[in-house]
């Protein structure tokens, strides 16, 4: 990982420069520096303290790509993010500097008028800009950055007791909350989840916060499963070693993205039940098993990523919903490729690994 520090020019010197996580193509992460953002009109200044990586940026960093968005050009990481107001633009109000607040990530482009038949489902609008993306040209810049300029739209203060570490996992809390939403009612009701990396552990939580009778959780790893205990599991079980998964569960939620998996979660959904993809499966022809889709009469429906859950998620930190089994490992932003890497590693028994984007005590 290199950092870039060659000749910064006075302009952007001292109080007004600051360090930034900027990917520049496949394995090529550097610690940069850059101009620190003013406010424009209707935005504010973050001063950021905590970001937590997730499987884009990851995904970013070893391929250049994620999904269907291939980098073209260099991109600040990181959509998981919180800190402090550290200044208004004009026309905002309602917040006030030194501020502990979070961040929706979405910008809607263009008119954000959608179809009558799935209004009000923002996460559904073609157009969206999403922090930490390499979707439009230009990218969009992320937060894994010492500042942040963000449109005061998107920004989201943070309850009294909420650290901002745990700010930082409202966006992916708010990802599993909006999944347990697809479901009208899971009170009293059998969940699995099947894969339990760190979105399929925070729907563990979600389940349980939403009143699921019991949660059942299964994994390759039992370091995964270990944090889904953590997060609210009554029951896991470790595929790697052979367990099958339980019969007849009222909702499933399959959260590793894997289409081998689809067979067995298909399998353990009881007849007539329901079954929600959270994980994303593969653009590709990929092979998979889905009789019992049709024989059991099973309603296969899908999740992605979320319209205001996250103001939910707010809540339910405040609440107590407790997210901190999710986080094991911890870097400062200039150690941000290791960060990655152990993240990426399914051997080093990680789960959500943070950031400090700040240098400060």
């Amino acid at each position: 990982m290199r950092t870039t520090t060659e000749n910064p020019s006075p302009a952007i010197a001292g109080e007004n420069q600051m360090r930034a996580v900027v990917v520049h193509g496949p394995g090529d992460v550097r610690i940069e520096e850059r101009a620190r953002p003013v406010p424009e009109a209707g935005e504010v200044l973050l001063a950021l303290e905590w970001g937590g990586i997730c499987g884009s940026d990851i995904s970013y960093w070893k391929k250049g790509a994620s999904g269907t968005a291939s980098l073209t050009h260099p991109l600040v990481l990181g959509h998981e993010f919180a800190g402090r107001v550290a200044a208004l633009g004009s026309d905002v109000t309602g917040l006030r500097e030194g501020q502990p607040v979070t961040v929706h990530p979405a910008r809607l482009m263009g008119d954000g008028v959608l179809p009558e038949r799935i209004a009000g489902r923002t996460n559904l609008y073609p157009h969206v800009r999403y922090f930490g993306s390499a979707a439009f040209v230009p990218h969009t810049d992320g937060g894994f950055s010492e500042y942040r300029a963000v449109p005061a739209a998107q920004i989201r203060p943070l309850p009294d007791g909420v650290s901002m570490e745990q700010g930082a996992l409202a966006e992916p809390l708010a990802v599993a909350l909006h999944a347990v939403g697809r479901v009208p009612d899971l009170r009293g009701r059998t969940v699995l989840v099947n894969g339990c990396g760190p979105i399929g552990s925070l729907v563990v939580a979600a389940a349980r916060y939403r009143g699921a009778g019991r949660v059942v959780a299964a994994d390759l790893a039992s370091s995964s499963l270990a944090v889904a205990r953590a997060m609210g599991a009554d029951e896991t079980y470790d595929i790697s070693v052979g367990d099958g998964l339980p019969e007849d569960v009222d909702v499933a939620f399959e959260a590793s993205g894997a289409p081998a998996a689809l067979g067995p979660v298909l399998r353990a959904t009881a007849r007539g039940g329901t079954l929600v993809q959270v994980g994303n499966l593969p653009g590709t022809p990929a092979a998979a098993t889905l009789g019992d889709l049709v024989t059991r009469e099973i309603t296969w429906i899908g999740s992605y990523r979320f319209v205001d859950e996250i103001d939910d998620a707010l809540r339910a930190l405040a609440d107590g919903l407790d997210v901190s089994p999710l986080i094991t490992h911890r870097f400062p932003l200039d150690r941000a490729e290791e960060a990655l890497a152990v993240a990426a590693d399914p051997e080093s028994g990680s789960s959500k690994v943070m950031l400090r984007l700040t240098t400060d005590s």
